[in-house]
């Protein structure tokens, strides 16, 4: 064996949970080793949150222009480049990079291994034939992958992941999507606007994991700007015919073959838990991800796991970054955390936005029993009105006496927000504090706080509201 290193943390993957957590250790002066197989950054640069975000604003311009006309401003047919829309994702890719780079990390204090990490025991991961580290602690952040379903075929054929659709320098002629998830809808959306023509392909409901009743928006102004979505169908298998692809459903009295230029997967997400030995050092693990104790510490209470590796995590970048924060507060200061405690909002970046924090309307109703529902729409807002953006609405859940324990809005700016309710979620706010916030006028932040308002209405027409009203008029 070559190279032997011993710090006080070594972290296994370079995506933004673990560029958090040897950066921020890095920051106190601690030796810090971390070890990368692909790319740095990770998924959530190069081929997730960063490029997908880069297309969909190329495609909100385009967009846009066909709107103008509504608000008096005439202009030409708008003539889409795909190519140059190809080259902005790139260009954010390449601005964005320097901060997850190995130059970067290295000036931090960090040292940066490029090859696969191997647990040799319960204390010890080599990286190749010639370097073994023997740390502390070690932080697994391997993140995950595009599951890909066993359908019959698919193998066989070309198809694109979230990890490969950004490569594309011409826009697909007809991009047929399996997923009506967040990834699915967002990349339908964009390639729909930007030209294409697309079919989404649900075995259940799109956005499943969302409120029904906001999803419902976000699906209507999909299928308005010609996306289509069958929910609820069986792919038997998959074909290619020629330079095409073909996708079979099977329906109880036959076969319905839809035909496309390009097919995308996105049916969710694995937990990144090959390759790396976990037996040899103790750590139990699922093919879905590793498990953890409320201290995201493994079976193995020297490493832990944080971000999309985690068994049963919200995958999303943001819980990485937090779950990157409490194990630098356990392990470097010994101090107590929860990974659970802490309420995750998370956002699909259709047009319109919809955000959901906290409890659903079914699982308030399970929990508390009684509750009240809250809404306002945008289209009462002035600053929406004045923007031609009134599509949607707010819904706050609060308990009987007015805790808030759940928000969900859908419409412009809701990833936006969404946190003012995750704030007062995980503050365990009563709505009666909107009463003496001030909002700037005139913003959509003024939505939320008429919705909080609409809890006093039944009290404001009471009898006894109003016998009070009539006693202090007579008082003077």
């Amino acid at each position: 064996m070559g190279e032997q290193l011993t710090p006080d943390i070594c972290v296994i993957g370079a995506g933004s949970a673990g560029l958090s957590v040897a950066a921020g250790a890095a920051a106190f002066g601690v030796p810090v080793v971390l070890v990368e197989r692909g790319k740095m950054g990770g998924d959530c640069l190069n081929y997730g949150c960063v490029p997908s975000k880069a297309l969909l604003a190329a495609a909100k311009r385009a967009s846009a222009l066909h709107e103008a006309g509504r608000f008096g401003v005439k202009v030409q047919r708008a003539k889409i480049e795909f190519l140059d829309a190809h080259a902005h994702v790139t260009n954010v890719i390449r601005a964005l990079a320097p901060n997850d780079s190995k130059e970067r990390f290295t000036g931090l204090g960090v040292k940066v291994i490029a090859g696969t990490a191997q647990f040799k025991d319960r204390r010890t991961v080599v990286v190749g034939s010639d370097c073994e580290i023997r740390a502390r602690r070690f932080v697994i952040a391997t993140g995950s992958s595009p599951a890909v379903p066993p359908i019959p075929g698919l193998n066989e054929c070309p198809y694109l992941t979230n990890e490969t659709i950004f490569e594309l320098t011409q826009c697909p002629k007809h991009l047929v999507v399996i997923g009506a998830g967040p990834i699915g809808l967002e990349l339908a959306q964009a390639h729909r606007r930007l030209g294409a023509e697309v079919t989404v392909l649900e075995a259940a409901q799109p956005l499943a994991k969302d409120d029904p009743e906001c999803a419902a928006v976000v699906l209507d102004q999909l299928a308005r700007e010609g996306v289509t979505i069958r929910a609820g169908v069986r792919i038997a298998r998959v074909e290619r015919a020629r330079a095409r692809v073909r996708v079979v459903l099977a329906h109880g009295d036959g076969e319905e073959v839809v035909e496309g230029s390009h097919l995308l997967v996105a049916a969710g997400r694995k937990a990144n838990v090959e390759g790396m030995n976990l037996e040899a050092a103790g750590i139990a693990y699922e093919p879905r991800g590793i498990r953890v104790d409320s201290r995201l510490r493994t079976t193995n209470k020297k490493v832990y796991a944080i971000g999309d590796v985690v068994l049963g995590a919200l995958q999303f970048t943001h819980v990485a970054n937090h779950h990157a924060g409490l194990v630098i507060r356990n392990a470097l200061f010994r101090l107590p955390v929860d990974a659970g405690k802490a309420p995750i909002p998370w956002v699909t970046y259709t047009d319109p936005e919809l955000a959901q924090v906290g409890l659903s309307e079914d699982d308030a109703l399970k929990r508390h029993k009684a509750i009240r529902v809250l809404r306002w729409p945008y289209h009462e807002n002035d600053r929406a009105q004045a923007e031609g953006s009134t599509q949607g609405h707010i819904k706050v859940i609060t308990t009987r006496r007015g805790r808030i324990v759940g928000a969900t809005i859908v419409g412009p700016h809701a990833g936006e927000l969404i946190s003012t309710w995750t704030l007062a979620i995980a503050q365990r706010m009563n709505v009666r504090a909107f009463l003496g916030l001030v909002v700037p006028y005139p913003t959509m932040a003024e939505i939320g706080k008429r919705a909080a308002l609409t809890f006093y209405n039944r009290s404001l027409t009471s009898p006894w509201t109003r016998r009070i009203i009539a006693l202090l008029r007579r008082l003077g």
